[in-house]
């Protein structure tokens, strides 16, 4: 990482980790009813930028990753939404399918925003993942995700996503009333942000291209370690 002032800036393919915290205590806690690892989501990622307001990053195609399954290895959503967020649940490493995704983060905000292309570099969406504004630590950044979602198009029209699960994760205790209050306003500000087509959607991400000569980053067996963080 290359310093500037008091805040540390990775340099443009560099290799961290961008992971999710779990969202509380389910009932019935891990595969063994004891207290849960604090991360469950980890997805080794490529950096493209990395400034003062922006951090964007490349998850490439084939990337071996960390994603949450269910205690008898099956998918989440597998299980019924009235239960998918108290049964039993373990981690699993998975591998990146697709065309690999862009993400974009800036400063403070409440969600990140995602890109996805179709094959051939067919640009199909955006997609803002609401959730906590980014911690940084030395070996790349922590969040929490908050359920709800927007997808949007390049015709600018829009669309929520997952109003149900962040409906029931409220029901399972997973958030608490008023960070389901902030969760809606930072949706609200997300979609004043869309219509007025400001940044990112507006800055031509979409034409953006990986470097080709960037190796797939690899996912270390400490990928669940206990960060140091510093100020983001």
């Amino acid at each position: 990482m290359a310093g500037t002032g008091d805040i540390e800036h990775w340099a443009p393919g560099d290799q961290i980790l961008w992971r999710y915290r779990r969202n509380g205590t389910p009932s019935g806690g891990g595969v063994s009813g004891g207290e849960p690892d604090p991360f469950h989501i980890c997805r080794p990622v490529t950096v493209v930028q990395d400034t003062d307001e922006l951090l964007a990053v490349w998850v490439a195609p084939g990337t071996e990753c960390v994603k949450p399954v269910l205690a008898s290895g099956r998918d989440v959503h597998a299980e019924p939404l009235a239960t998918r967020y108290t049964a039993p649940r373990t981690t699993a490493r998975s591998t990146w399918l697709g065309n690999g995704v862009l993400k974009l983060a800036r400063s403070g905000e409440p969600w990140s925003v995602w890109l996805f292309w179709e094959p051939g570099w067919q640009f199909h969406n955006w997609y803002v993942n609401l959730e906590e504004p980014h911690t940084r630590w030395q070996g790349g950044v922590d969040s929490e995700d908050h359920f709800l979602d927007i997808s949007v198009y390049p015709d600018r029209s829009w669309v929520w996503r997952d109003e149900d699960e962040f409906a029931m994760a409220q029901r399972a205790g997973l958030m608490a009333p008023e960070t389901a209050r902030r969760v809606r306003e930072a949706g609200r500000e997300a979609v004043g942000l869309i219509e007025e087509w400001g940044a990112p959607f507006r800055d031509g991400w979409e034409n953006w291209r990986p470097d080709p000569q960037w190796r797939v980053p690899a996912l270390p067996d400490d990928w669940d370690r206990t960060p140091s963080y510093t100020p983001s």
